[in-house]
Order: C-alpha cells, then structure tokens, then sequence
C-alpha cells in the first residue's frame, strides 16, 4: 500500500520530532560559524520548526501532484531530491524573522544542519523504519 496523505503527515512529524530532534543534540556543537553552544541549538531547533510547518504544507502539495502520478508515489532518489526545495524554502523562512532565534544562523550552518538532518531523516525512513516497522507501509503510512 502507498503511504496516504495522513500517513505522510504522521511519518513527517515523528521523524522531524525524533529523529532529527536527536540528531540536532549531535550535529549542533558542531555547526561551523560563532556563537555560544546555546545559540547554535536554539538556531538548529528552530530550523527544525521551520522544516516541520513547511513540511507539513509541502506534503500536502507533494500529494496533490502525486495524484497525476500512475504509481502515486515519488521514487526513493527523488524523495531525497525534494530536500533542495524544501531547504531553500526553510531557509528563506528563517533568515525572515520569522523565529527570531534562526534569523542569525550562517548560511555555512544551516547547509550543515539541515543537509545533514535531510539525509539522516531519508536514510531512516529509507532503510530502518521500513524493516523495522512493516507495518508502516501497509497501513498507508500511518504511525498511529
């Protein structure tokens, strides 16, 4: 069964939240630019925030295109492709002020946080979260 659009939302917020809430604790003292440690978290936090609202109206769009699609489902290659619009939005997000904790991060920080967070995020739902919870895609991609 191909993941419904419910099943895209909740597979979206379960890996922003956890997974990528995981790997910001790893990837944020590592950020190159200045700052104290607590501003590169609270910068990749808020990256994080900014991808989970974008994403969830992103999906939605993903899905009405997927609709014209006879197999109704993007390939696994595009699925990582699709990071690059979705990074250039995000990003234009938080340099906008939107979250006043993301409008200092440097452009050289946020490829690293949300390249990194992008491609941890795909090789989860890639390979792991496909073997380890079959019922995933069966169940149209819902979590719960």
């Amino acid at each position: 069964m191909l993941p419904t659009l419910v099943g895209r939302l909740q597979t979206r917020i379960f890996l922003i939240a956890v997974v990528g809430g995981l790997w910001a604790l790893v990837i944020a003292p590592l950020l190159p630019g200045g700052g104290t440690l607590t501003d590169r978290y609270r910068a990749m936090y808020a990256v994080l925030a900014i991808v989970l609202v974008l994403g969830l109206v992103w999906e939605v769009v993903y899905h009405l295109l997927q609709q014209f699609r006879w197999e109704k489902d993007w390939p696994t290659f595009f699925a990582l492709l699709v990071g690059v619009p979705e990074g250039l939005a995000a990003y234009a997000v938080a340099r906008s002020g939107v979250l006043s904790w993301a409008e200092d991060i440097t452009p050289a920080a946020f490829v690293v946080g949300f390249g990194t967070t992008w491609l941890v995020t795909w090789l989860v739902v890639s390979g792991p979260m496909r073997v380890l919870t079959v019922h995933w895609r069966f169940r149209g991609g819902r979590l719960v």
